[in-house]
């Protein structure tokens, strides 16, 4: 169908743009949170929806025409974008299904908890560092509810600015081959940090870095016991490209256990704290994918079933590159060296997160020696 100059179309919404800001590569994200949307909804029989940063307005029609949204409230602080907006939604959405408001985001969530308004889905589509929001969205999340967080400066989460990170998340963060994985559970790790605080905890429903932007999407539960070993320390070697995972208790023996001389011992470069537990929940992507392919979405469905398989790997990646470099050899192919970590009892997959590197629960050495026999 041919739109009209100036309109936009996404999935099943037609949308005006004007002023407002517009990132076609992020659909990704939202494909994504429509499909867990309209899950959550097959599952509670109800779905009400507070996009905090709607822009445009692209996010709350697609809530309700694809995910069948009961109820959106679209939040943008932008007052200026309330024509645009009020035109997008009152062509796009059912009257007396939606709310339009021009706040600041913190003091909308506050707002909600107090009259104990809370959402099945919030959605907070931030620009920068999501932390502001990362403790302030969960007062206005419905228990068992979806929080879905973002982030977009990548420059901390990649390593280049320590002093920011510890600002932002209470956390180092440091460089390494890993950083776009490093970024999802940087965010993770702060929102169960968060929600202790409160005697709460979160569980990822999926994590997604789409080349510029992080976004990961939690479930709010009351009060699971707090496990030590899924918030820690990631470390690397930069002699080796080694990586571990580090507890509190272990932090004065990061040390690399694959010295390059007897008499020296190689230190780790070290992160965190951060999430080390899974990135996804492998059951409901399963129903994700299996709704994405009833609509037809197989890209979609094939992003999915990657995500799958790296659900439950260590928390890193190793990339071809660093592996053809530290073997001083040609890159190896992914499939193959894939197939023949499998043949040898390995685990390994490809990942979302980088097309040019490979999870596994081999080690850097072991990918090293069989990528010369493939």
């Amino acid at each position: 169908m041919t739109l009209e100059p100036g309109w936009y179309q996404e999935g099943k919404a037609r949308f005006y743009v004007e002023a407002a800001f517009y990132r076609p590569h992020s659909q990704v994200g939202r494909d994504l949170a429509v499909l867990a949307a309209a899950v959550y909804r097959q599952q509670r029989g109800q779905l009400r929806v507070l996009d905090a940063m709607t822009g445009c307005g692209v996010r709350p029609l697609r809530y309700q025409l694809e995910a069948e949204a009961d109820w959106v409230w679209a939040n943008e602080g932008n007052p200026e974008l309330r024509e645009v907006l009020t035109k997008n939604l009152s062509m796009g959405m059912r009257s007396r299904s939606y709310r339009i408001t021009h706040q600041d985001a913190n003091h909308l969530f506050f707002a909600c908890y107090q009259e104990r308004d809370f959402y099945d889905l919030v959605d907070i589509d931030c620009f920068g560092s999501g932390a502001p929001y990362l403790s302030t969205g969960l007062w206005a999340t419905r228990m068992g509810g979806l929080l879905y967080l973002t982030s977009t400066d990548t420059r901390t989460t990649g390593g280049h600015n320590l002093d920011h990170s510890i600002q932002m998340y209470g956390a180092v963060a440091r460089s390494h081959p890993a950083v776009h994985e490093q970024g999802l559970r940087l965010l993770i790790g702060s929102a169960l940090q968060q929600a202790a605080t409160r005697g709460m905890h979160v569980q990822p429903i999926f994590s997604l870095f789409n080349g510029h932007v992080h976004r990961v999407m939690v479930r709010l539960s009351m009060g699971d016991a707090w496990q030590p070993e899924r918030y820690g320390f990631l470390g690397y070697c930069h002699s080796c490209g080694h990586f571990q995972t580090l507890s509190w208790r272990q932090l004065g023996q990061a040390t690399c256990p694959n010295p390059t001389s007897p008499d020296k011992a190689d230190p780790l470069v070290v992160s965190g704290p951060l999430w080390l537990g899974p990135l996804h929940d492998g059951a409901m992507l399963t129903q994700m994918m299996d709704l994405a392919a009833s609509w037809g979405w197989q890209k979609r469905v094939k992003l999915l079933q990657i995500m799958r398989a790296e659900a439950e790997m260590p928390p890193y990646y190793y990339c071809l590159g660093d592996i053809g470099r530290l073997g001083q050899m040609d890159i190896p192919r992914r499939d193959r060296l894939i197939l023949a970590l499998r043949d040898r009892g390995y685990r390994a997959c490809p990942t979302h997160l980088d097309s040019q590197a490979v999870k596994t629960d081999a080690t850097m050495a072991t990918c090293i020696e069989i990528a010369r026999t493939c």
